[in-house]
């Protein structure tokens, strides 16, 4: 099976881009990331398009105008977890020698909603538990925020320090969306979203943004940047008395991605994963094997999850302070950790790691942790 590689990588700022039309959004990511690989538009091969509430055939409406002849566009709706599935599929079809250069592109336009938190399914689809009786995201973490508080495993200011963390890194990133830094008390202080989570501990909803991959087969640069492993995972139907704590599809994806790419959690050196709400990243460290468990905080406090630190965790500000426009995240995590691992990543840089590690998940249905959770292995 071949090697693939990512050649080029490139991405907006992520923000509020008003009277901006998607098409120039993705395309200035697209042009980026060729200019990146040193790649002719005429190579592409096939494009993948993530998105999710951009409407039908929106990946051919974004390259309509770039004058490619007829190739394939895939168009890859996963939830928050559609970028990390777009390069999952990409991957495949590299790997199985259907193509030998293809783009990948994340793209949301989340103003366009008019505001508010993201709806989770169709609120007429009588089997889904969650729309019928109005639950949102915020309110699901939040349950699981309650647990973590009630068994002891942390306090309020330890979820507030993850954001503490993470808009600090998102105050050096000229990409970040949220570039103010914010002491504990300004975030316990923020305004009540579903207790115990404040405003300044979850992610902002009004938010634009695209990013862009060239995956190939052949290496480009002197640094050049491999796809170690690809894992997508979907939900397993729980049992009454599951943990709501345990985040198992996570822990699976990641398994499988550490068996894959013959690495484990010690040899990662810098991560980005989903903390679209301060208590997610406590969950996800030991989901990850970052901390063993009932660890997470003690792994928080000890600064190993800084920049500088053994580990960085979200150095380009996570969604909690980057944005989490959510065709574009998986891809956007995948940017920040190349640009990391070939020494890239300016102020946010933390010496020279040779493994990064990417985690997404996606979806809040009934029944199941996550819809979707995907994991990528990066090395040089």
């Amino acid at each position: 099976m071949t090697d693939t590689y990512i050649r080029g990588v490139g991405m907006t700022r992520f923000g509020r881009h008003t009277g901006t039309y998607a098409t120039d959004l993705a395309q200035e990511a697209i042009f980026a990331a060729l200019r990146d690989a040193d790649t002719r538009l005429d190579e592409i091969e096939a494009v993948y398009c993530a998105n999710v509430f951009g409407g039908m055939i929106l990946g051919q409406v974004l390259v309509r105008d770039l004058g490619l002849k007829g190739i394939p566009v895939y168009n890859v709706e996963n939830a928050c977890a559609s970028g990390a599935t777009a390069v999952h599929l990409a991957r495949h079809a590299l790997k199985a020698g259907e193509y030998r250069n293809v783009l990948v592109v994340g793209i949301e336009m989340l103003t366009q909603l008019g505001g508010g938190t993201i709806p989770l399914q169709r609120n007429d689809d009588k089997t889904e538990l969650y729309a019928q009786a109005g639950m949102v995201l915020p309110a699901v973490y939040a349950m699981r925020g309650t647990r973590f508080l009630h068994e002891g495993r942390g306090t309020r200011a330890d979820l507030a320090a993850v954001a503490v963390k993470n808009r600090a890194h998102g105050a050096l990133n000229e990409y970040a969306q949220q570039r103010t830094p914010v002491t504990g008390g300004e975030v316990l202080s923020s305004r009540t979203i579903a207790d115990p989570l404040t405003l300044l501990q979850c992610c902002p909803s009004q938010v634009d943004g695209a990013a862009a991959l060239v995956l190939g087969t052949a290496p480009q640069g002197s640094k050049p940047v491999k796809v170690l492993a690809s894992i997508v995972q979907s939900g397993i139907a729980e049992s009454a008395d599951d943990d709501i704590l345990d985040a198992e599809i996570t822990a699976r994806a990641a398994r499988l991605a550490y068996e894959q790419a013959g690495v484990g959690p010690g040899d990662v050196g810098v991560v980005e994963l989903h903390d679209a709400f301060t208590i997610a990243e406590l969950l996800y460290y030991e989901a990850l094997g970052l901390a063993g468990p009932g660890e997470a905080v003690s792994l928080l406090h000890s600064g190993a999850t800084r920049v500088g630190g053994r580990v960085p965790v979200n150095p380009s500000g996570g969604l909690l302070a980057k944005g989490h426009p959510l065709g574009a995240t998986g891809v956007a995590q995948m940017v920040e950790v190349a640009w990391h691992l070939q020494g890239r990543a300016g102020a946010r840089q933390s010496g020279a790691p040779r493994i990064g590690l990417t985690q997404c998940t996606g979806g809040g249905i009934a029944g199941v942790d996550h819809a979707a959770s995907s994991v990528h292995i990066l090395g040089v």
